[in-house]
Formats: C-alpha cells, structure tokens, sequence
C-alpha cells in the first residue's frame, strides 16, 4: 500500500511590539492653561468696559474668565477620569488661547488607545458633557441673579444671543419677564455659563466622534449612523439662522467625520444604568441647544 505524505511548509512572519505610547510633555498642558487664562481674563476684561488699561481692569476679567475656564477644565477632565477608569491612555486636556471674543477655541483630551466596548464608550463620551453641565449650572444661576434688564434704544446695533431652553427657564424663574422694550443684559459669569452650555451641546451633537455621537453609537450600535446622517444634513438648513452652523458641519465632515467608527466588541450589551446616562444626556442636549446662537 502506498501512502502519500502531505508537506507542510511554514513560514515565519516577524511581528513587531506594539509601540509603547509617548508620555505626554505636561508642560505644554501648563503653560496652554497659562495662556488660555491670560486670554480669556483680557476679553473678559474688555467685555466689562473700560478705557484705561490697568491692572484693575484686567482683574476684572477673573468675572469671567474663572468660571468658563472651571466649566471647560471640568468637561475635559470628566473625559480624562473616564479614560483612566477604563485603562485607556489619554492626556491631560490642551487648552486653546485664541485671540476670538471669549479669548478660548475651548480645550480637548487626546485618547491614544481605542475604545474597546460601548460600555467604555458611553463613560467615556457621557462623563465630559455631563460633569461640565453640572458645574455650569450653578454658575449660570448665580450669573442670573448678578444680571439685569437694559432698555433697547431704536437705534440699536449688536449681536443678540440666543436662549436655550434651560437658559430661558433660568432667567424666567430668577428674573421674571422682560418689562416692554427691556432685553436681559448678561452679568461675566452668566456670559461665561451661556459659553459653556452652548460648547455642551455642540459637543452633544449625535454625530459621528463628537461626545454625542459616542453616546447615540453606544446606545444603538450601527443604527446610530443613520440618525448621524439625518442631524448633520439638518445643519445645513440650520445655517439660516446661524452661518456658523455651516461652518461647524464642514469641520465634522473634513475632520471629525460623520459616521461612528466601530467599536472593538460591538455585541457587548449596554447595562440600564448606562442606557439611563445616556438619555440623560440627550436631554441636556435637548435643554441646552440653540437654533440661533448669534443674531
């Protein structure tokens, strides 16, 4: 009898280890948060008047500068803890100075690691929103009881800010209606929380790698790309009210994307106590968005 022999040949592939992550240089974290402070006390200093250009001056802009810095380092560092709690590698937040009205493009975390399961997903979407939306809210009510109702001369010429829900309520509450020909005239500190609930829903937008769009993926999976889609399309009408809704759209689609990436373990169920984080969320969403920011 013969017997036929099968050769096997193997070969040998050499796979390099995964390279160790670069320590962060927390220098520039610093000296970024130094900046971005000396920039946004300066406009908040200039958003309280004044003509000499003095050191009580431009303490002044502490009003101002103080709680939209708290509001920010807050919501960043609520995404950083929630990395960490989870063994993923994330820096420390990057502050951005920028010579802009508020003195700040905001601050961001840099995540080195993927996210593995839509439970980390949701922490870590869900914390930064959530821990910034918490500390705005009492700075927004005391800001409401420093502020006050100013005539609007016919002849008036400037920007308008828009009211979200929670704003609106807020003042309502505190304040009670505007008399006739009246309009709210914002205190630094509810300017600063005005700020910082509106860079809250921006970042709750459910779209692609925006904090809402972590959440709406780590709620329904795959079914979250669909709904994507349909809110980023809805921004372009939204440019009506506000051109810089369209500018926003353009970052999203150039750099942030619209769709969710996939995450490492997609069947991986999401428990109820982070299913109710998330409709949290989309209610602070929902409460803090303003079709017309600016007018």
């Amino acid at each position: 009898m013969d017997q036929s022999m099968t050769k096997y040949e193997y070969t040998m592939t050499p796979v390099p280890f995964p390279k160790k992550p670069k320590k962060s240089k927390i220098w520039i974290n610093i000296l970024l948060f130094i900046l971005t402070i000396f920039t946004t006390t300066f406009m908040g200093a200039v958003l309280q008047g004044g003509k000499h250009l003095t050191i009580t001056w431009f303490l002044s802009g502490l009003k101002f500068s103080i709680p939209l810095m708290l509001i920010l380092g807050v919501h960043e560092m609520g995404h950083y803890i929630a990395s960490r709690k989870h063994n993923i590698d994330a820096t420390l937040p990057y502050f951005i100075p920028a010579p802009t009205i508020i003195g700040t493009f905001g601050a961001f975390i840099k995540i080195k690691e993927p996210i593995v399961n839509r439970r980390s997903l949701m922490d870590i979407g869900a914390a930064g929103p959530l821990a910034g939306f918490i500390v705005a809210v009492p700075i927004l009510i005391w800001g409401i009881f420093q502020s006050h109702f100013v005539p609007i001369p016919n002849n008036f010429y400037g920007i308008k800010l828009g009211n979200s829900i929670i704003m609106w309520l807020t003042s309502k509450i505190i304040l009670g209606n505007a008399p006739q020909g009246y309009d709210l005239f914002l205190s630094s500190s509810a300017f600063a929380a005005w700020i910082g609930l509106f860079v809250t829903s921006l970042n709750l937008l459910p779209i692609g790698q925006l904090d809402g769009g972590h959440i709406l993926y780590a709620l329904m999976g795959e079914k979250s790309q669909r709904i994507s889609l349909i809110i980023f399309i809805l921004l372009i009408p939204l440019g009506y009210f506000w051109l810089g809704w369209l500018f926003w759209a353009a970052i999203i689609f150039f750099f942030l994307g619209i769709k969710h990436p996939t995450t490492l373990n997609i069947l991986e169920p999401l428990d109820k106590k982070r299913k109710i984080i998330g409709y949290v969320s989309i209610f602070v969403f929902i409460i803090t968005f303003i079709p017309a920011p600016f007018s």
